[in-house]
């Protein structure tokens, strides 16, 4: 059982998670691979819109989709767009990264190679990554503007959607952790974290929502005022 104090926290790292951007026509729409197939969606509704004239969907597998996404999230993700509409000739496909620092790097050489200009990017990924997405697209691609963008759904309704609320509070602490550790590997710009936001994932880490968290010798800890240190690990984590 997940408890209520559990709901109010996770629904409270939700809220900070996402960016809360005013959509507007972008150069090009990235869609960040995952185990979801909602950021599918969500890039296929962008582009019917107009949003952005060309899609990359960028994703290898990872432990978590190598069984239900076997030919790679990007290309799944690519096969669910072609469903909805979208034209074979508005989408690429970067079929390499495992994780989303890779996603930006080589997303950018594949739009190099196929001579596109971008100057803003409509960044689609799960709820709960808008934040470290953005704060990494900002450090790893900083000459462009970035919207973030997801499905516009509430946690509960989220959570039932992937049928594991469980997993989902797990990715959305671990995902916390990540906007407060990547930091300090000049992986992602800083981002001010609300001692209240702080207090939240410390409550849902002890209660045992740690399943994607990084390793001990990497993980922030707490000040006692709700903010995090930097980290003292002796490499850059590959997540």
């Amino acid at each position: 059982m997940i408890s209520a104090q559990a709901w109010a926290d996770a629904r409270l790292l939700w809220d900070y998670h996402r960016m809360h951007h005013d959509l507007r026509p972008c150069s090009v729409a990235v869609g960040l691979g995952s185990h979801d197939l909602g950021v599918a969606d969500m890039t296929a509704a962008l582009y019917h819109q107009g949003m952005a004239p060309v899609i990359v969907f960028t994703g290898a597998t990872s432990p978590t989709t190598r069984a239900r996404m076997p030919r790679g999230e990007a290309v799944h993700y690519r096969e669910r767009a072609l469903q909805l509409g979208v034209p074979d000739s508005a989408v690429l496909l970067e079929p390499r990264a495992t994780n989303t620092g890779e996603n930006i790097e080589f997303t950018k050489a594949v739009l190099a190679e196929a001579d596109i200009k971008v100057s803003s990017v409509l960044l689609v990924s799960k709820p709960y990554e808008e934040r470290r997405s953005y704060a990494m697209m900002r450090k790893l691609w900083a000459e462009v503007d970035v919207v973030c963008a997801s499905t516009p759904m509430g946690l509960e309704k989220y959570a039932d959607s992937i049928g594991d609320a469980r997993m989902v509070i797990d990715m959305i602490v671990g995902a916390l952790q990540r906007v407060l550790v990547f930091p300090g590997w000049d992986l992602a710009i800083e981002q001010d974290v609300p001692d209240a936001v702080g207090a939240a994932y410390e409550r849902l880490c002890a209660e045992g929502f740690t399943s994607r968290l990084l390793p001990a010798d990497v993980a922030p800890r707490p000040t006692g005022s709700g903010l995090m240190d930097k980290p003292s690990g002796p490499g850059r984590p590959h997540l």
